[in-house]
């Protein structure tokens, strides 16, 4: 049996893997830490109640792991936990440094202190796509190529251009905002412990995640709510910033292998194939739901505003066999739906 701790699991990611792996792997016995902030929500949970051992505390408090890595007998981290909302963290960007950054350093060194150096008890470290800061719009011919058909066209493209207009694991890491920062930081200490200590450690960077259990803040939960309620739909800009959408479920079977099957210090970058434009995305919602783009309101842009994100997963694929299988079409109104059928969600 695998005594695993799961950090954040109350929140988005975290929950829909903790429903994923208790199914996957029933033998597993599963400790959920989390700190149950505004973003987590302990009825994401409910599903599995019976299944995990939910440990209420802060990752940045050291007795506290401590206590959980010796008596719980853990041999194995997969760690979401972390402040994640970028307009958040340029209100109150210490609070991001403090969890994501010192949180992460604490996870690390309590598991190589109990584990002891050279350990083979694994440690996945998930982070963002956002620590490689932001990428060129694609020129119209490549888009119109890539609406197509992103999968062939990436393998078309000479290793030049895919490193210019996507992101991979060995690109530099230059983040643009204090919640990015923050991450990219998390990461690198977590690539010290693999250079210096000589621990288990994989870094997983996702594109942006969209399904079930996601907190009303970001971009399509919080369109849906707004929509529902028949409010104005706050858009940055003109709406033409480029997210990867990757859905929830294919991001956790990612994170399955590569906490099974990565070897030590490896880095993989997890991406949906899917890009879209901010105002697309709305637009798409808005009609689903039967409502007119009159909700749609443009705002002032965020500070900082990565202009688009874009992840090529080749490196995953090959090593690991990992493909997305989720269609954003399809997705998507998945994802709507659900939110129909559980408002409690967006309360």
């Amino acid at each position: 049996m695998r005594n695993i701790l799961v950090t954040g699991a109350a929140g988005f990611i975290g929950s829909n893997f903790v429903q994923y792996f208790t199914s996957k792997y029933p033998d597993y016995n599963i400790i959920v830490l989390d700190k149950l902030t505004y973003a987590g929500n302990i009825h994401n949970l409910d599903p599995v109640k019976d299944k995990i051992k939910f440990i209420q505390g802060d990752i940045c408090d050291r007795s506290l792991v401590e206590k959980i890595f010796k008596e719980e007998e853990i041999n194995g981290v997969i760690h979401f936990a972390a402040e994640s909302h970028v307009d958040n963290s340029i209100k109150t960007p210490f609070i991001f440094t403090e969890t994501n950054v010192l949180g992460t350093h604490v996870l690390l060194d309590t598991a190589k202190n109990i584990w002891g150096e050279g350990s083979e008890n694994k440690f996945v470290h998930i982070s963002t796509d956002e620590v490689f800061g932001t990428l060129e719009q694609i020129p119209e011919d490549l888009a119109e190529k890539i609406a197509k058909d992103q999968v062939k066209t990436i393998l078309e493209m000479s290793e030049e251009d895919r490193h210019k207009y996507y992101f991979y694991e060995n690109r530099q890491i230059a983040p643009n905002s204090p919640y990015s920062a923050s991450k990219a930081g998390s990461d690198m200490i977590a690539r010290a412990y693999f250079e210096t200590f000589k621990m288990n450690v994989n870094i997983t960077n996702c594109s942006n995640n969209y399904g079930p259990y996601q907190h009303k803040e970001k971009l399509i939960p919080n369109t849906i709510k707004l929509a529902l309620e028949d409010k104005k739909v706050p858009v940055y800009g003109t709406g033409a910033n480029v997210r990867d959408w990757l859905y929830v479920l294919d991001h956790c079977k990612a994170i399955d292998m590569v906490f099974h099957n990565a070897k030590a210090g490896e880095r993989y970058c997890i991406g949906g194939h899917n890009e879209m434009h901010n105002i697309d995305i709305v637009k798409l919602i808005l009609n689903h739901l039967g409502k007119t783009e009159d909700l749609i309101e443009f705002v002032t842009d965020r500070k900082g505003h990565d202009l688009r994100y874009a992840i090529d997963p080749t490196k995953i694929g090959n090593d690991l066999g990992w493909k997305p299988e989720t269609r954003f079409s399809e997705g998507i109104i998945q994802t709507i739906d659900w939110y129909l059928e559980h408002r409690e969600w967006l309360a």
